[in-house]
């Protein structure tokens, strides 16, 4: 296990290296500058920013300078949209509002999915079965921008029951959470379906059940432990995506995140803010995925991962 671990953390490392590398070059390609504005400003004051900066240095050298820096836990400073205030401390201030969020609405996805998964794979091409394929298609068809706009309009605007801009209040993170979550939840339970129509057709499910075992037992606790592994598969990358900011939830609901000052800071061109965002994205499906890897182990211990090593 430990060997599996060093080994995941250098390949972590070359990971980040390489998204680096490739957001950088992608960013300078972006036409644009963070110094651009409605009012054009003298050659002289442009070419003094950019000095200050450190953007008139040739771009091997600015990435290997940001390189050095982030090896030191130093991004830089936002050019434009938090002017020369440190990077770090903008992620650290807007991050939490995202990691809230994010984790209600995949607590809520991943309780709600799993057992609706469960039944509908239980009572196989019946009612149930028939009109939950038909909602999560439509979940996982809908792009989130229309199931956040419809919610909007609906309870924020027509029946005017729930807050429409902010976190101010519970009630608040309502309509954000369950935007943010219905996706999720509709991919979980197809998810967990197709597993546990595979779990509950095997030999040990039938041993089961000919020991009497009660059907709740069988389906709840043999069952869903092997179904599960995909469900966790898919939580792992998506736990980092849903904590790190979703854009546009927090856009449309006025919700000042991660994610939506992401997007800012790309009509900005800040670069060091999409620099480090996208650095941190990357980091977090990695420490995911490692999470998802080692508790394989823990639900399945035919899982060797010494095997990999």
């Amino acid at each position: 296990m430990f060997k599996y671990i060093i080994k995941r953390i250098l390949q972590a490392v070359a990971v980040l290296l390489l998204v680096t590398c490739i957001t950088f070059f992608l960013m300078k390609l972006v036409p644009g500058s963070p110094f651009a504005s409605e009012k054009m400003q003298s050659p002289e004051v442009l070419e003094a920013l950019n000095k200050k900066y450190g953007l008139d240095e040739p771009y091997l050298v600015q990435l290997k300078k940001f390189i050095v820096n982030a090896a030191k836990g130093e991004f830089g400073v936002s050019l434009k949209m938090q002017k020369d205030r440190p990077v770090i401390d903008i992620i650290k201030e807007m991050l939490p509002t995202s990691v809230k969020l994010g984790l209600i609405a995949l607590l809520w996805a991943t309780i709600v999915g799993v057992p609706l998964g469960s039944l509908a794979a239980y009572h196989r091409d019946e009612g149930l079965d028939s009109f939950l394929r038909v909602l999560t298609t439509i979940g996982i068809s809908a792009p989130g921008f229309v199931v956040a706009t419809l919610l909007l309009l609906l309870f924020g605007v027509k029946l005017k029951v729930l807050p429409t801009m902010g976190l101010d209040s519970r009630k608040s993170y309502i309509m954000p959470c369950f935007s943010l979550g219905f996706y999720p939840m509709c991919y979980i339970a197809r998810l967990s379906r197709s597993s546990m129509l595979d779990a509950i057709g095997q030999d040990y499910i039938r041993t089961a059940r000919a020991k009497g075992v009660s059907e709740r037992k069988v389906l709840f606790k043999h069952a869903l432990k092997n179904a599960f592994i995909p469900v966790l598969t898919y939580l792992g990358p998506l736990t980092a995506g849903i904590i790190t900011g979703s854009m546009v939830v927090e856009s449309v609901f006025s919700v000042q995140g991660l994610g939506r000052y992401f997007i800012n800071s790309v009509l900005n061109r800040d670069y060091p803010i999409i620099m480090t965002t996208t650095l941190f994205f990357a980091f977090m499906v990695i420490v995911m995925n490692l999470v998802v890897d080692i508790l394989y182990t823990f639900i399945d211990p035919r899982i060797d991962l010494s095997k990999g090593e």
